[in-house]
Parts: C-alpha cells; structure tokens; sequence
C-alpha cells in the first residue's frame, strides 16, 4: 500500500468527476509531476486504479483514497456508477 509522506500539503484538487465525465487523459497511462503526489478521493461507487508498473489493479472506494507518489505512470477506469476528485500534495 501506498502513503503520503507526512510533510506534503494540498495545495489543489480537481472538480468531481463521474463515470461519465471522466476526462480521457485520467483513462490512459499518465502521470503527476515532480515532486506532485495525487491522492483520489471515491465519495461514491469505485474505481481502478492502475499503475503500469505492476498492472494489478486497487480499488478504490469511500473510505479507501489512492495515493499517486510522484511520476509513477498510472490509469483510472470506472465499471459503473462512480463519483471521485483527485487532490494535489507537495512538499511545502
């Protein structure tokens, strides 16, 4: 499992998204920035996250957030009804 490092602050968040406004960069592989660590927050249904390094898909769920540490290649997909946000850490 993965975990953001205590001394990271948000400092962005995107709008929410569902299964049907999911933008199509978030559905192929991409990536944060340097030093950027995502954290997807599920407020309803789930969602996959995958990471190309090793292909095996979480779920994600209210109460069980996603982390992204920095420049790792990842995707979401969505099999049904999902709303979720992604919020943007850094260190500060």
């Amino acid at each position: 499992m993965r975990w953001l490092p205590a001394s990271v602050q948000a400092y962005r968040k995107t709008p929410v998204f569902t299964e049907t406004t999911i933008p199509a960069g978030l559905l192929r592989d991409h990536s944060t920035k340097p030093g950027t660590w995502g954290l997807i927050h599920v407020i309803s249904g789930d969602l996959r996250l995958h990471f190309a390094e090793d292909g095996a898909p979480e779920r994600l769920a209210p109460g069980r957030p996603g982390v992204l540490p920095p420049e790792a290649l990842h995707r979401v997909a969505a099999d049904g009804p999902v709303r979720f946000f992604v919020e943007f850490f850094r260190e500060p």
